[in-house]
């Protein structure tokens, strides 16, 4: 288990490695220069020159790459061009209601999620069964921004029960901190109820249809118990790995939800850096978010043993 271990640790370096790069050629490469959005409407070609070459922009591509993961290897991501801080305090200042937002739309969508795809499952051919399937893939159609405003319409502007956007961090009180953030964490978590869901009816679908599931109900069993201890267990490995898979949705999605909420969080910082052409704070962000999505993915695969004991590493 150890070596395994290790062995996925090493092989997030190239994938980190590959990121930063593709990333980083990718912002030289398109259209825009970060020096003319600093020197403003009324900035002259003098003034753009001079910021270019105090960002190091004027460098070849190659040897501001090469600059920039010399200090990236010594844990610098550099200084952000928007903000003027270090970027690695600006990220440390954001991580909070980004790691609230995303926990607690966690939380929501395995509540929620499995236990419609159990009933779905279990209920199959249903109007209940319809039902979840309906929702999933209205889940799925429709946009996060476009459902985020809605909500604020209903929830926030019509009800007024919930405040329309901002964040409360939790040393302001636990009801401000959740009151503040159960629009937006229901805002992201549709879409990967609808995907999680879909996924445990059709794992847990499958073994309800085993030869063993026949026997526990043939032995007496009740069916809470069946569901529960041998087809949602036996189940789990698609269920869990799908929830590893769908945190790309969570990260893309905290961006759109935190402008749409005005939450002062890593999604929110990300599309200030990509408006202001901040380089640094660009690049910072997206690794930040890609090694989040490679750790989590590992804290998967160890799950399996726990979940199946025939998998072993």
């Amino acid at each position: 288990m150890f070596g395994f271990i290790v062995n996925r640790l090493i092989a997030t370096i190239p994938v980190l490695g590959m990121v930063a790069i593709f990333v980083f050629l990718m912002l030289r490469l398109t259209p825009g220069d970060p020096a003319a959005v600093l020197a403003g409407d009324n900035g002259t070609p003098q003034q753009i020159a001079e910021i270019r070459e105090a960002l190091g922009l004027n460098e070849p591509i190659p040897v501001q790459l090469g600059i920039w993961f010399s200090n990236l290897l010594q844990g610098d991501f550099g200084q952000s061009y928007f903000f003027k801080k270090d970027v690695t305090e600006l990220i440390l200042l954001r991580v909070g209601p980004t790691v609230a937002l995303a926990t607690t739309t966690l939380i929501i969508t395995i509540i929620v999620a499995i236990p419609l795809g159990i009933i779905a499952a279990y209920l199959h051919g249903t109007w209940i069964d319809r039902g979840v399937m309906a929702f999933s893939v209205a889940g799925f159609s429709i946009p996060v921004f476009v459902l985020g405003y809605i909500l604020v319409y209903l929830f926030a502007l019509e009800i007024k029960l919930f405040p329309v956007q901002g964040y409360k961090p939790l040393a302001d009180g636990f009801w401000p901190f959740i009151h503040h953030l159960v629009l937006p964490s229901i805002t992201l978590s549709v879409i990967y109820i609808a995907l999680i869901a879909r996924i445990t009816r059709a794992s847990v679908l499958e073994i309800l249809n085993e030869d063993y599931i026949r026997t526990a109900y043939a032995k007496g069993l009740k069916p809470t118990k069946v569901l529960m201890k041998h087809a949602l267990r036996n189940a789990a490995v698609p269920i869990v790995t799908v929830i590893g898979i769908g945190i790309a949705l969570l990260i893309g999605g905290v961006v759109v939800t935190e402008s749409v909420f005005n939450i002062p969080g890593l999604g929110r910082l990300t599309v200030d850096a990509v408006l202001g052409r901040d380089y640094p704070t660009i690049q910072a962000v997206i690794i930040v978010f890609s090694f989040v999505y490679v750790l989590i993915n590992l804290l998967i695969d160890l799950s399996y043993s726990l979940l199946d004991p025939r998998i072993r590493y």
